[in-house]
């Protein structure tokens, strides 16, 4: 039997339901629907047997959505969903989610650091606490922020050691600029948390320049991520469909594999499948018996 792959980062919209303000200016031509229809064609030509589907907005209506597509679709695997930190029920909130029809999908949390004007928000006493019900859940909890939240996230994990943290895009380094720096200075401090965080080597085509990137210059961005993590905690994304506007889903496979072209093809098998089915927990993919057939 193959190595199962797994995309480890996607995600499905509609601007028309959503706060997604951003999709102006150069990320226009991503304003429309986006479904699991739009994406089967690119998976299926790739090779990919399922995928993470990402929170995008800070909803929980959207996190119940979520859900209910992950149990009508074959191919996703698993939930990344948003809940309130904050909120002082938000232990009951993930209850109610896991134990819902469909909870099953839901395999981690993830909050958008970079849309808090605080780069510290992660340290607040409140979302501590919500980080401890995520744990008590056993759900996953993605990192997603820029270099100057790394601190932070650094101070979190070491602070939650039983918790599984997933490192969403390399925390998007300066790949356009060609700067390694103070980014490959920041995530060398996680060696010490291997064991409990993952690195997505996703988001990576779009921090470099969108209409001349080329492998070489995603190449030492991923050399540095390996080093400090290891295959066994680095995984595939796609970040469709926000990676359309540097290039397609069968660009962004064909990079990773480019830049892994020197691995043993056990470690390629880690990074696209086997460590997202470690981190999200994700073994029981293709034997739940409400994918329609």
């Amino acid at each position: 039997m193959n190595a199962i792959v797994i995309d480890a980062h996607q995600h499905f919209w509609d601007p028309d339901r959503g706060d997604y303000g951003w999709l102006n200016g150069p990320f226009q031509p991503l304003r429309r629907s986006f479904t699991p229809i739009d994406l089967a064609p690119s998976i299926r030509d790739c090779g990919i047997d399922g995928t993470v589907l990402v929170q995008t907005w800070h909803s929980l209506a959207e996190s119940w959505e979520y859900l209910a597509i992950a149990a009508a679709t074959p191919f996703v695997a698993g939930v990344v969903a948003w809940v309130d930190l904050t909120d002082p029920a938000v232990g009951k909130v993930l209850a109610a989610l896991r134990s819902s029809p469909h909870g099953q999908w839901l395999v981690g949390v993830r909050h958008l650091l970079h849309e808090e004007p605080d780069p510290d928000w992660l340290l607040q006493e409140t979302v501590r606490r919500g980080l401890g019900a995520v744990a008590e859940a056993g759900l996953a909890y993605d990192l997603v922020g820029k270099t100057h939240h790394l601190p932070a996230m650094l101070k979190t994990v070491a602070a939650f050691p039983k918790l599984r943290f997933v490192l969403d895009h390399i925390a998007k380094p300066e790949i356009a600029s060609g700067s390694l720096e103070p980014w490959r200075e920041r995530m060398r401090q996680f060696r010490p948390h291997r064991d409990h965080v993952w690195c997505k080597l996703s988001g990576m085509i779009t921090e470099a320049d969108w209409s001349r990137w080329t492998f070489e210059d995603l190449q030492p961005y991923v050399d540095e991520a390996l080093a400090i993590f290891g295959a066994d905690r680095c995984m595939f994304g796609s970040d469709w469909p926000v990676c359309l506007v540097a290039g397609s889903y069968q660009a962004v496979s064909d990079a990773l594999s480019h830049c892994l072209s020197n691995r043993t093809d056990d470690e390629r098998a880690q990074i696209f499948g086997a460590c997202a089915v470690e981190a999200y927990h994700l073994s029981e993919f293709g034997k739940w018996p409400l994918h329609p057939a």
